[in-house]
């Protein structure tokens, strides 16, 4: 079913009302127009229109006024100004206040008619990737992306929810292993029973076995009582073992047993006692590379490795990056609006990000307490990621062009470029509008003008 955009068009002049009206419905929109500020936002409160076009200067209540009071209305609302030339500097304070964008006046209506396009179609999309967020976070919990990678991932995450199958989650530091583990535990049918981690490279081998399996009151100097280990803890429920490859062979032995038995003693105890439990394990290296070098048993791996998970480093899902900053953003400042400027917001798309996601959120917690305003800039960011800056200049500074006799079309030029990025990018938007030094809602208007497909 076709659902129309409601425009809604604020401006004192009847004449202004009438011709947009009747130039906007011929675009399949449905249009509603008032003269006066305050009737305009009862329009507001009663249709929730998709857009607004509001002039700045009208009597009783001007347009800058009408904005503010929209935006408390409908913080999401795009507004598109109209002024005239004397009053740039006024459009430029309604950007500041929340407009999408302005026209000066007299305007093309066919120019006007693509600065709609463009809003709506921004608007439309950071909805979508708003829901998509949502969805996410419901059925995965803090898993966050929108890449083809991290939805083969969660792919994965609802098949093997259900199993009782071992899983071994493979990947870099700060990748999300145990986040991943903790999604796999919440879809499954043991999600009201514990999910019990452990860092199996924290703790010495004599710790650890307690730490696993418990101990007996006496078991060893300082057991003055009983102590519960992990595997109990966790029974019906799932444990999750953290950089398991870094576990003693002695222990690896241990737990075998524990996988194929399904029962195990406590440190000094001689009865054996039977757990029902989901064993998930992870780490950060290879591990065909650590059997090779003999630290890691080749038959453990096989009993892990029933149900593999691989995640992929945050270099190889940058168009992920924009979204886990605002996660970030929002969870370290949930109270204060803040945003990421377009300039930063390209420097994190480029860095490397050697820490993955664990070093993109101190990146953000560090940058919004530097920041202390709206608006995070590069300065804001740290040395490493800001020199990337330095190098791109430097790079287009060194730029080459040769011009023909007969002289060349900027236009052929833009488009040219605009396909170079997105073919460098391989179809990626937003490391396409970095590519070229531009925001993606900048090479979205571009690349409607010049009828590309992206």
């Amino acid at each position: 079913m076709l659902i129309l955009n409601k425009i809604l068009v604020i401006d004192d002049e009847e004449h202004m009302c009438w011709a947009l009206e009747k130039g906007l419905m011929q675009e399949g929109y449905q249009v509603f127009t008032s003269t006066r500020g305050k009737h305009g936002l009862d329009i507001i409160r009663k249709e929730t229109p998709s857009l607004v076009i509001l002039d700045l200067k009208m009597p009783e209540m001007d347009g800058l006024e009408v904005l503010v009071k929209a935006k408390d209305l409908m913080p999401k609302l795009p507004i598109i100004m109209i002024t005239a030339h004397g009053t740039i500097d006024t459009a430029i304070e309604a950007m500041k206040l929340g407009a999408t964008d302005y026209i000066t006046k007299p305007f093309d209506l066919d120019e006007l008619k693509m600065v709609i396009r463009q809003a709506l179609m921004v608007n439309h999309l950071q909805e979508e990737v708003t829901f998509l967020r949502s969805e996410l976070n419901k059925k995965y919990g803090q898993i966050v992306g929108n890449s083809q990678a991290i939805h083969d991932v969660c792919g994965l995450i609802e098949k093997v929810a259900d199993s009782n199958a071992t899983v071994l989650v493979t990947g870099e530091s700060g990748t999300g292993k145990e986040i991943t583990a903790l999604s796999i535990h919440q879809l499954s049918s043991r999600r009201d029973k514990p999910f019990v981690p452990i860092n199996c490279a924290a703790l010495p081998e004599s710790l650890l076995e307690s730490e696993l399996f418990g101990h007996e009151k006496g078991a060893f100097t300082g057991a003055v009582a009983r102590k519960l280990g992990r595997f109990e803890l966790a029974n019906q429920g799932t444990l999750f073992l953290d950089e398991i490859t870094e576990m003693p062979l002695s222990m690896q032995v241990k737990l075998l047993r524990v996988l194929q038995e399904k029962e195990f003693e406590r440190v000094g105890g001689t009865d054996s006692i039977k757990i029902d439990v989901r064993v998930i394990a992870a780490t950060n290296r290879d591990p065909m590379e650590c059997i090779r070098k003999g630290t890691f048993r080749e038959d453990l791996f096989y009993r892990l490795n029933v149900l593999p998970i691989h995640l992929p480093p945050l270099r190889e899902r940058t168009e992920d990056i924009p979204l886990l900053a605002m996660h970030f953003i929002k969870k370290f400042n949930p109270s204060q609006e803040q945003r990421m400027s377009p300039e930063a917001m390209g420097l994190l798309i480029s860095y490397e990000w050697p820490g993955n996601i664990r070093e993109l959120q101190n990146v953000i917690e560090r940058s919004i307490i530097l920041a202390q305003g709206n608006e995070i800039k590069p300065h804001h960011l740290p040395k490493e990621i800001q020199k990337l800056d330095e190098v791109k200049n430097e790079t287009t500074h060194g730029l080459i062009i040769n011009f023909p006799d007969d002289g060349i079309s900027f236009d052929e030029v833009e488009k040219e470029l605009i396909l170079k990025a997105l073919e460098k990018s391989n179809g990626n938007q937003t490391r396409a509008a970095q590519l070229l030094g531009i925001t993606r809602s900048a090479l979205l208007y571009r690349a409607q003008k010049y009828r590309l497909k992206i």
